[in-house]
Parts: C-alpha cells; structure tokens; sequence
C-alpha cells in the first residue's frame, strides 16, 4: 500500500507540473498577443529561454536556498519513493520560473536579451527562493515569530504573495529603471497607443494560464490525501469574479476582460483552501476591479509603461490575495478559520519589501554595468530583428 501512495503522490504531483509548465505557454502567448509584431518572436524565445535558465539554476542552486536539499546525489538515492522528490522539485520549478516570465511581461519591446538572462538566473537562484524558504519551509523563524505575533502562521497556499506579489513587485523597478517604450508618451503631453497585435493570441494565452491554473492551485496540495475540491471550485468563482469585475470596470475591452480570470486567480491562491466560494468570488471581483483601475492609472496619469501590466495584475492582485486570505478565510466569513489579518499583513509586507528591494538592486546594478534597453535603432526596428534577425511573418522574396 505503501508503494501504492508513494506512486499515486509521484502522478498527483508530476500532473500538477505540467499543467504549471503549460502555463508558461499562457505566459508566451499572452505576451505575444499584447506587443505590437515587431516583438512577437522575442517574446515566444524569451518565455522559453528564461525557463531553461530558471531550470537549471534552480537544479542547482535555488532549490537548496529554500528546502536545503541537494541533487549531488546518485541516481538511486533520486530514484526513491518513485521518484517523488524529483519531481516536487519540477513541479516548485514551474512556480519558481513563474518569476521571470511576469518580468517578462512589463519590460516587453525594449529590453536587452542577454542581460535579462543573468537578472533570470540571479533571481530564480537567490531573490525567489530566499523567500520562498521562509514561507513555506519554516527558515530563519520567521514564521514562528509571527505566530507568537499573532496566533498564527502567515497563510500562503499556492503563491500569491510568494510568487505572483513577489514578481509583481520585482517587476515594478525593472520597468521604471528601464524607461517608457520610445513615443510612448510624447512631448505634447499626448500617448502613443500601443494596442494589442492579436487579440485572438492574447485570448488564447489567458485560457491557457486559466486552464493550467487548476494544477497551480490544486496540485499545491502536493499529496493526494491533502487534495480539496474547495481549493478547485475556490479557483473557478475568483476566475470568473474577476472576469465579470474587469468586463464592467473595462467597459467591454477585450484586453481587460482576458486579464480578468488572471487577476482573480493570482488573488485567490493564497487562501483558496480556506475560503468560501462566495468569498473567493468578492476577492476575484476585486481583484479583476483592481487591475483594470491600476493599470489605467499607471499608463495614463503615472507614465510608467508596464505593457502587459504585470505590477497590477500580479504585484497589486496578489497583494490583496494575501491580505484577503486573512478576512474571508476566517470563520466569520464562512471559511475553515486558522488564519487572521495581522499575520497576512505582516507576512505580505515582508514579500513586498524583499521584492522591490530585490528587483532595484539587481536591475539597478544590471543597467549600471551593461545597460538594460536596446538602441533606439534597435527598438524602432523590433525586437525580433534587431536581437534574433527574423520576423514573425516573413514575406517571402517574390522575385523567383
């Protein structure tokens, strides 16, 4: 029997990182659908890339920062329990590399290739996993020290703050110290607007994210016995929450309306095996208001040019998920109890403040030493002719 759970865990868990794997596609073709043509192609090889670096230097380094663990091992010691701490080590990868690919997002259309890579590698390696370690693998203490605080542990289930706030707010000082795309806001005072290439792509993004969501929440359980349909149907009502919110607030843009589902799912994460489904459908309403509210203010009146408008959809909605993980998992509000809002808030700021803190110093210091934005020639011919000499459509040569 034994043999039997150990196996079961292995599918339980491995299912569940290549349902977050197949998110990264989300990832890429959201991106691709947002940025104007001449940038398609390198947001489809960034995705990929960075994932390959995350990867790898996860295997190597970032894994151990957060659970200690090593693979310098023999393959025989890897192998044990069907293989079961192989694959909860892919299946962290996926949230891991996760990072990156919001970044991604908000420096789309000016930013260096190979400069991006090293800032990949330095914060899946360290930025992310040091955090990560203390919320869901007990370092420093610092967990204990807010339950003495408050009674209770910071309470982050699936990522919220650990992934999405953290590169949500990673993000923010990448974009401000990277600078508005060229003529994005002119001299006049006027905006260039820079509507989305396809909206069918972008569409087919947000439904590929949506999808694979259900792995990154449910299979966050990380065994078969602890698995929960109200983390599931929790998952479904903040999708369809945020939807609903973003297609009012956003009066009917398409844009908005596929950035809903996101916004209530990065929302619902952390407390989505507390709460009730109603209150998992307020924190997706929400959610979906905060984004289409933020992301107009920070385009239009604050100039900072995050083009898929990741510091609102993640840093801001995963924020407030973790907050909101504190008031509608109580009791009180038909959740299963053992959280408060103390403790949400402490341990939220705490993400927040590494994360800004994380991302001024590595992008700052990447700027100052290698810069981080393509020419202006470069940026005015696309990203994907000056950094990977090809276009997403080619015309073909009609001289034979």
């Amino acid at each position: 029997m034994e043999a039997l759970k150990q196996g079961a865990d292995t599918l339980f868990i491995l299912l569940g990182a290549i349902m977050v794997l197949a998110m990264h596609a989300g990832f890429a073709f959201l991106e691709l659908g947002t940025v104007r043509r001449k940038n398609q192609v390198n947001a489809l090889v960034k995705i990929l890339v960075d994932f390959s670096v995350s990867t790898v230097v996860y295997f190597i380094i970032g894994y151990g920062v957060a659970y200690g663990t090593s693979f310098f091992v023999g393959a025989e010691q890897l192998a044990a329990k069907n293989g079961y701490d192989l694959v909860k080590f892919f299946f962290l990868l996926t949230f891991a590399a996760a990072i990156p690919a919001i970044i991604s997002g908000g420096i789309a259309e000016r930013a260096k290739f190979w400069p991006q890579l090293i800032a990949t590698a330095v914060i899946v390696g360290f930025i992310y996993p040091f955090f990560e370690g203390i919320v869901w693998n007990q370092h420093f203490g610092v967990q204990a020290w807010i339950k003495d605080l408050t009674g209770v542990e910071f309470h982050d289930f699936a990522g919220s703050v650990v992934v999405h706030a953290v590169g949500g707010w990673i993000a923010l000082p990448a974009v401000i110290l990277l600078g508005a795309r060229a003529n994005r806001y002119r001299k006049d005072g006027g905006i260039s607007a820079h509507p989305p290439s396809s909206i069918p792509f972008l569409a087919l993004g947000a439904w590929v994210l949506t999808v694979g969501w259900f792995g990154f929440n449910v299979m966050s359980a990380q065994t078969l016995d602890k698995i929960s349909g109200l983390v599931a149907v929790n998952s479904l009502m903040a999708m369809v929450g945020g939807t609903l919110a973003a297609l009012i607030a956003g009066k009917n843009d398409p844009g908005f309306v596929h950035n809903g589902p996101l916004a209530g799912l990065v929302a619902v994460c952390a407390g989505s095996d507390l709460m009730h489904p109603l209150g998992a459908l307020v924190v997706g309403a929400v959610a979906g208001t905060v984004f289409v509210v933020m992301f107009t203010l920070t385009q239009n009146k604050w100039k900072i040019d995050d083009v898929l408008g990741v510091w609102p959809l993640h840093g801001l909605c995963g924020t407030w998920g973790g907050i909101a993980a504190g008031i509608f998992g109580t009791k009180a509000l038909g959740g299963l109890g053992g959280v408060n809002l103390g403790a949400q808030l402490i341990g939220t700021a705490m993400g927040v403040v590494w994360a800004m803190a994380g991302g001024l110093v590595v992008y700052g210091v990447l700027k100052a030493s290698m810069g981080l934005r393509l020419s202006q020639e470069e940026e005015y011919d696309g990203a994907d002719l000056s950094i990977h000499k090809i276009s997403a459509s080619p015309e073909r040569e009609a001289n034979w």
